[in-house]
């Protein structure tokens, strides 16, 4: 029995933000392998299991579109959710000094096919297998279910899915080569979450996504 997974994701819009940019959001020319993982989370996650990307599939034609977007500056901090909910008072009045416009360059029309397939890890029990888990996220993924609703980098943008159980479609850049250059690979939290990077390349409609371990730090 196979474990890996073949899934279509797409949407109208997609933002998956440079980290070089600190003031206004630039979206990298594909979906990262992070963002893709965190795809597959959002339908199927368990301690016992660690999602691997294998390669994405690009559908689409590569397209930007330019856009303002409101933003508020400030974050609520927990302390001050408790605090209202104990007096019932209303947190704060959001004035518009709070208000940010900032331009941002994102995709549009994207679809993409995420193979991947998921490892055990240390917090493996006696109850789990890879069959079990199998099972279970074929079957989420073929009914639609997710834990949250997916998304393409931002909350706003959200990403519709399907089980893919034959034949790949055929994308757009099938007979062509892109070279993307440096592209985030995953933020390593364990060290400061620092940033890994790794050079994404199109070939044949298909990014090849490396091992963990084989990835620039």
């Amino acid at each position: 029995m196979g474990y890996g997974f073949k899934l279509k994701v797409w949407g109208n819009y997609a933002c998956f933000t440079r980290p070089e940019m600190k003031v206004e959001r630039v979206s990298y020319d594909v979906i990262t392998p992070s963002a893709a993982r965190g795809i597959l989370e959002s339908i199927y996650w368990k301690p016992a299991i660690a999602w691997k990307i294998d390669r994405i599939h690009v559908l689409n034609e590569i397209k930007f579109e330019n856009l303002r977007r409101n933003e508020i500056g400030n974050k609520i901090s927990q302390r001050s959710i408790e605090n209202s909910m104990k007096s019932g008072t209303p947190i704060f009045q959001i004035s518009n000094e709070d208000r940010q416009q900032r331009a941002s360059l994102i995709l549009k029309d994207v679809a993409y096919v995420i193979e991947a397939h998921f490892e055990m890890t240390d917090n493996e029990g006696e109850r789990d297998s890879k069959e079990k888990h199998y099972a279970i996220a074929k079957r989420r993924m073929e009914k639609g279910q997710c834990y949250h609703r997916p998304y393409l980098g931002c909350r706003e943008f959200p990403a519709q899915f399907e089980f893919i159980e034959h034949e790949i479609p055929i994308g757009y850049y099938s007979d062509k080569t892109v070279d993307l250059g440096w592209m985030l690979y995953d933020i390593d939290f364990k060290d400061n979450m620092k940033a890994i990077f790794y050079r994404a390349r199109i070939e044949k409609g298909i990014i090849e996504v490396p091992d963990e371990s084989e990835v620039k730090r």
